[in-house]
């Protein structure tokens, strides 16, 4: 060999992004799954526990939400005592056959509860739920 200089000639560097594409896809899938979705209205109840009760899957049902403090919440929309004997009113001349569905706190006043069961009943809504874990 003569003397001369070799020189390597050298490569680009290049990053290769499939591998990063397909791990952030991952990471993206991963977070969406286990991401807790939760309206932007819910009330803070802890409902109690009931060891025989079934699942509370209704299709055609209306919710009344109550706190510990009385706070009444109509399908998730903020409401009153008076104002839920109104809205209980419509829904009973639409069908007698919707379940209203009453979630309280597990520390609510039974006064409360019994007070949405009679303004329901008043209006023909015999079928009534109570929500537990």
């Amino acid at each position: 060999m003569s003397g001369g200089l070799y020189t390597k000639r050298r490569r680009r560097p290049e990053l290769n992004l499939v591998p990063l594409i397909d791990v952030l896809v991952m990471l993206i899938f991963f977070a969406f799954v286990t991401m807790q979705f939760r309206q932007a209205t819910t009330m803070n109840l802890t409902l109690p526990k009931v060891e025989t009760a079934g699942k509370s899957e209704l299709k055609d049902s209306l919710t009344i939400s109550i706190t510990k403090t009385g706070e009444l919440a109509f399908n998730g929309k903020p409401a009153k005592m008076e104002n839920i004997e109104q809205l209980v009113a419509q829904v009973g001349q639409i069908s007698k056959e919707i379940t209203v569905l009453i979630r309280s706190d597990e520390d609510t006043p039974l006064k409360y509860i019994t007070d949405v069961m009679d303004a329901c009943r008043k209006q023909g809504l015999n079928k009534i739920r109570l929500q537990a874990r």
